[in-house]
């Protein structure tokens, strides 16, 4: 870690807290639960409820929750391709814009997972082909971009020299002063 950093308080309580209890679920959902069981069921619930409450606190919360204050243009988007192909260190305070599309993919296809798998326990789609298909590649697409987020935060934290995961587990993000900063 550098001697010379500055300290910004991001992620509040509340979106930390989602963050990290849908980690745990999904991964419980995902890897060591059986989809045949009334807690696979459960645990989609809690995922929706998180979900539910997510898209609340992303229009109500504090500003670095807000959707509005990281919806990606493609200048931006266009700005962080280049900057990572060149080197160049820009840190966002907030999420960069290549991860609020991360974002937004995640809780569509969340959104998406959980309609699927409602879906599945109604009589008027339950053994239907289709829909137990769109909620496994549903599934599968969540699995693929969690390991692209999870290599995307540590590519970033290494190129930016800013620990992202510790951001999220503390709410700070230790900036090196030589960085130049977006917000």
């Amino acid at each position: 870690m550098q001697d010379h950093m500055s300290r910004h308080f991001i992620w509040d309580p509340l979106l930390r807290i989602f963050h990290w209890s849908l980690v745990t679920l999904f991964a419980a959902n995902a890897l060591f639960d059986s989809p045949e069981t009334k807690l696979h069921r459960w645990i989609g619930y809690a995922i929706a409820g998180l979900i539910a409450l997510r898209l609340i606190w992303g229009f109500v919360g504090p500003y670095s929750a807000r959707f509005a204050s990281f919806v990606p243009t493609r200048t931006g988007l266009a700005r962080q391709v280049t900057d990572m192909a060149t080197g160049r260190r820009r840190v966002h305070l907030l999420h960069t814009p290549l991860g609020a599309l991360m974002i937004f993919n995640l809780l569509l296809t969340l959104c998406g997972i959980i309609a699927s798998g409602w879906m599945m326990t109604t009589n008027a789609y339950w053994g239907v082909a289709w829909v137990q298909e769109m909620h496994e590649a549903l599934v599968t697409w969540a699995e693929v971009s969690v390991v692209l987020h999870i290599g995307a935060v540590l590519w970033e934290s290494r190129r930016t020299g800013v620990n992202l995961p510790k951001a999220m587990v503390t709410g700070v993000k230790c900036v090196p002063d030589d960085a130049k900063i977006e917000a």
